[in-house]
């Protein structure tokens, strides 16, 4: 793991391995752990509880997206909605230490229907993780990800990618597309990418858009603030999550209170935060998805999750 590795120090590079095998354990727990009928709640409190107990902090709300929900899905407080009979569903893990954060995520089948389609989303991972490596041009690795999905008879979502990742950067600027493209960008030695295929039915449009529900939020910047109570939570906000997502249900210390929604509100409409809304298949098709982080070697990646 030393070589030519000048980009990352060693004590970061300690952290995003620990982050990693924390996910990978995580990740094992949760698929053993998700059944039908169980409240999605659970599932999402279950796998941030684990990444804490095992000695990291969710880098992102757990994402429990069914069916056509393709990403972003996560329980807002008192979530009623439950893992639905005859289902896929994908579930999306962030670990941080310190910032340095892994992400990593799987698919689970609860209709034999779909068993091809979370395979495919398998197999374009491993084969991207096999091709990998520094210099290799980004497009190339969109080609290999499209021929992969597409030879097996499934059709890769599009407008989602993969991502280079950073200190406390779920998002880093650079994205891997899962589809053949034209891009000059390169890979490098010592980046961290998070490389996801998302992966649908052959007749689908193959896109996503923006959902009405938004449970996933982030940090923007400080703002002039009004009301007292909005300025204290956006303080907590910032010194608990930096510029990571999380969800409201980490802000159990501010619900109870009378004034929170209009402080959440204010927050909002201000622009200090920001929500993600979920991604929903924009045909209605079930979506899977595999998704590793890797480090990137001169000749090869060594996958962290």
């Amino acid at each position: 793991m030393r070589e030519k590795m000048n980009v990352l120090d060693e004590d970061a590079l300690k952290k995003y391995k620990r982050a990693g095998k924390i996910l990978a354990e995580t990740r094992k727990e949760m698929r053993r752990f998700v059944k039908v009928g169980m409240p999605i709640i659970e599932v999402c409190e279950k796998a941030e509880n684990l990444i804490k107990e095992k000695g990291a902090k969710p880098a992102f709300p757990c994402n429990v997206s069914i069916n056509e929900i393709a990403a972003h899905y996560t329980s807002p407080p008192n979530d009623q909605k439950i893992i639905p009979e005859n289902s896929i569903v994908k579930i999306d893990l962030g670990a941080h230490i310190d910032g340095y954060l892994t992400d990593t995520a799987l698919t689970l089948c609860f209709n034999s229907e779909y068993r091809n389609l979370a395979k495919t989303a398998e197999e374009a991972l491993k084969k991207a993780v096999e091709t990998i490596h520094a210099g290799m041009y980004i497009s190339k690795l969109g080609t290999i990800i499209e021929e992969v999905i597409t030879s097996r008879g499934f059709k890769p979502v599009s407008n989602l990618t993969g991502h280079l990742i950073g200190r406390y950067q779920v998002h880093a600027g650079k994205s891997l597309p899962n589809i053949s493209h034209f891009s000059l960008s390169k890979i490098k030695a010592g980046e961290i990418y998070a490389i996801e295929p998302f992966v649908t039915f052959p007749n689908a449009a193959g896109k996503v858009r923006n959902g009405k529900e938004a449970n996933i939020f982030r940090f923007v910047k400080r703002k002039s603030i009004k009301h007292p109570l909005a300025k204290k939570l956006l303080g907590y906000i910032q010194q608990n999550f930096h510029t990571l997502p999380f969800a409201e249900r980490w802000l159990r210390k501010f619900t109870a209170n009378d004034g929170y929604k209009q402080a959440f509100r204010e927050l909002l409409s201000s622009r200090s935060i920001m929500q993600y809304p979920v991604f929903v298949e924009v045909s209605g098709k079930p979506v899977a998805q595999a998704e590793h982080t890797v480090l990137i070697l001169e000749d090869r990646c060594v996958v962290l999750t």
